[in-house]
Parts: C-alpha cells; sequence; structure tokens
C-alpha cells in the first residue's frame, strides 16, 4: 500500500505473536515502526518498558514519534487473558487486566491524539476481542476489558474524525499464539491438540494465525480503510463466541 510508505507508526506488545506479525506486516509496507513491550523484538526502534506504569504509556507517544520524527499510527496491540469465573478473580487479577487492557491503551490513545492531530491527522487500531463484542463464559475481566476497548474505540472515532485521526478495533478470536499455547498448558492441557479441537470448532476449518491478524490491522491503519471509524472489525473464521 503505496499511503503506508515510510509512515511512522507505534506497537504495542511488540514482541509477541501477534505483535511480532504486525511488525513485520507494516514494516512490509515500508511503515517505519517502534515496538513497545518489556523485551526486545523485531521493530525499527524497540521502547522497552511495562505497560501498568502509567508514567511509561503517558510518555511512549511523544517518545516514539521524538525517535521517528513523527507519529502517523498507534496500534494498542498489548493484552492479557485472565480466566476464570468471577468468584476466583482477585484484587490483583483484576488491577493487571485493567492496566494492561483498559488503563494502557487510554493513556496512549490521550498521549497521541494531540500529535496526530497536529500533524494533520493519523490512524488508531485498537485490539478488542470477538469475546469484547459478544461475551463468553468464565472469563469476566477479560470480557469487561475487551468491552471497554470496544466501546472506547467507537467514541474515539466518532469524537476525533473531525481531525483526520480514524480510530478502529480488531475483534480477533482464538489465535494460534504462545499466549494461547501457555493458557493450555496451564490447565494441564497438551497445546497441540487443544489447538486441533478448536481448529475443528471453525467454520474455516482453523483458528486464526497471527498474520490474518496482522493483515487486517494493516488494512486498518491505511486508507484502504479511509471511511471507516468506529468499527469494530471481528475476525473470525466465522466462529461465534461460544
Amino acid at each position: 500500500m503505496a499511503d503506508l510508505e515510510r509512515k511512522k507508526a507505534l506497537v504495542t506488545g511488540a514482541a509477541g505473536g501477534i505483535g511480532k506479525a504486525i511488525v513485520k506486516a507494516l514494516q512490509a509496507e515500508g511503515v517505519i515502526v517502534a515496538g513497545s513491550d518489556r523485551e526486545n523484538g523485531e521493530a525499527d526502534h524497540f521502547i522497552i518498558g511495562n505497560l501498568m506504569d502509567p508514567d511509561y504509556c503517558d510518555r511512549l507517544p511523544g517518545q516514539a514519534a521524538e525517535i521517528m520524527d513523527g507519529l502517523d499510527i498507534l496500534v494498542n496491540n498489548a493484552g492479557i487473558i485472565t480466566r476464570g469465573d468471577i468468584t476466583k478473580a482477585t484484587d490483583e487479577d483484576y488491577a493487571r487486566t485493567m492496566a494492561i487492557n483498559v488503563e494502557a491503551p487510554f493513556r496512549l490513545c490521550r498521549a497521541a491524539i494531540p500529535i496526530m492531530a497536529e500533524a494533520g491527522g493519523g490512524a488508531i487500531v485498537n485490539t478488542s476481542s470477538c469475546w469484547g463484542v459478544h461475551p463468553g463464559p468464565n472469563h469476566p475481566l477479560y470480557v469487561m476489558s475487551k468491552a471497554a476497548i470496544a466501546s472506547l474505540s467507537q467514541c474515539l472515532g466518532m469524537d476525533h474524525a473531525h481531525q483526520n485521526i480514524r480510530v478502529n478495533a480488531v475483534c480477533p478470536n482464538e489465535v494460534n499464539t504462545p499466549m494461547i499455547r501457555t493458557g493450555f498448558e496451564t490447565r494441564g492441557l497438551d497445546p497441540d491438540k487443544a489447538i486441533e479441537e478448536l481448529n475443528a470448532s471453525v467454520p474455516l476449518g482453523r483458528i486464526a494465525e497471527p498474520e490474518d491478524i496482522a493483515d487486517v490491522v494493516v488494512f486498518l491503519a491505511s486508507d484502504k480503510a479511509r471511511y471507516m471509524c468506529g468499527a469494530l472489525l471481528e475476525v473470525n473464521g466465522g466462529k461465534s463466541v461460544q
């Protein structure tokens, strides 16, 4: 996409499964990428830090803009999955889930929007979830956090369209990442067998690979999605939330 050539993007969770794929997909389109995570990844620039630190989040868009001489795209990709019904959720579970899945994107959007507005516009892509649009069972913290991001994306999509800042959200269902595999292992399940069972539940025949999500993120960041503001784009292979 020629319109993305030499654009500057900040991607959070850039060292994780989906994050790595997003960085690679953006770079393939000629985008200069600053990555954020707790460890180095393959972005052009990396700003290591903890999204649970409010000061880090508040400073991150400005730091990225300074390093890259601009900020055109923000991808709030980082997130965690907190499992179990509400009776098993601790205060620490709640605080960590909200800090990473909700407060960090809030702070990053708040800091990035003025930078983009001054430059004449930009694109923000938030990672919500199909579960944030159609709640599934036994994940109340995860569901409420992703529902918050879905609503935030819709609100910001309306509020900042007049500044030529498009805010949208990608909403995946299950994705074949280290995070989901670790979740299976934690529950005493064989990850490969669990993935096979999930594949059989998807009309397209498999759960998503990180690249399937990354391609949609690139689309939303590009001029191909120039008339999309506040959209919640479900990427689920035809599978409904169960």
